[in-house]
């Protein structure tokens, strides 16, 4: 029996397909436009106390949430591969040696919050705007365990926290309530509006 959704990503109800090359092409459609706006917001920096923040993080979680899991994770997996071949994707930097450095956790983070993210959507949590900060926040939880193990490599578990997290915390409640806001008013206006 194969797994039913309990609540349908938005990108399905945006861009319904019958399946085969429609399918594949409207999910290439989304990556690329997801990888687009992922862009863009690694550029977009917001003044913020104590460090300035993009809103990265944010666009990655409201990715998994509006395209499910596989869709979600695969639209990062393309951004992370444009980086990867050097393109000016990132915030700074770009190509492999960019990506092996201090933020290279991050950057694998993206990838498995946009998995989880769209997969406790799919199973039916984030029915609500707080249902979907609370999966926005266990999204931010993944995102910066991945971050903090690679950096804690590099410079120490002590120091990879200090710098790593510490000066992130207020920045991430923040992107996490205005991307359940901005999810569900997408989802709102995408089911009044249904294709």
């Amino acid at each position: 029996m194969a797994y039913e959704p309990a609540v349908s990503p938005l990108a399905r109800t945006l861009l319904p397909t019958r399946g085969g090359f429609d399918s594949l092409a409207k999910g290439l459609l989304l990556a690329l436009a997801g990888s687009a706006l992922l862009t863009l917001s690694a550029k977009v920096q917001v003044p913020f106390y104590p460090v300035p923040m993009t809103m990265q993080s944010m666009i990655v979680l409201m990715i998994g949430a509006t395209c499910g899991a596989r869709l979600g994770a695969a639209t990062v997996a393309l951004y992370l591969l444009q980086g990867a071949m050097g393109l000016p994707v990132f915030a700074t930097g770009a190509g492999l040696a960019y990506m092996t450095g201090p933020t290279g956790g991050y950057l694998l983070g993206f990838f498995a919050a946009a998995f989880v993210t769209g997969a406790l959507v799919e199973r039916g949590f984030g029915r609500s705007v707080l249902g979907l900060a609370a999966v926005m926040a266990i999204g931010h939880a993944v995102l910066f365990a991945f971050g903090f193990a690679w950096l804690a490599f590099i410079v120490g578990g002590e120091k990879a926290w200090l710098v790593g997290v510490v000066p992130f915390w207020a920045a991430t409640l923040l992107k996490t309530g205005l991307g359940a806001v901005l999810t569900a008013g997408l989802v709102s206006v995408a089911t009044r509006h249904e294709i």
